[in-house]
């Protein structure tokens, strides 16, 4: 068995993971602190928390673009 493939397999499934998980914590984040009426926060936030939604989704799609064999032909 090819064990370093594995491995590498491994550390970038955990990476790609934790990258998702903490763009989508920053989105909901920002969106939490945009929607505060007793802070006064930047206009920018919520445009922030939807790019991070978006490069969440992106993340997501290119991943079933690697999974599904029917793209790869």
């Amino acid at each position: 068995m090819k064990w370093l493939e594995l491995v590498q397999v491994a550390g970038a499934t955990l990476l790609a993971a934790a990258t998702v998980v903490v763009l989508y914590s920053i989105g909901v984040r920002f969106t939490a602190i945009a929607g505060d009426p007793e802070q006064s926060a930047p206009r920018w936030m919520k445009s922030l928390a939807y790019v991070c939604f978006g490069l969440c989704g992106v993340a997501v799609l290119f991943g079933l673009y690697l999974i599904i064999p029917y793209f790869n032909k």
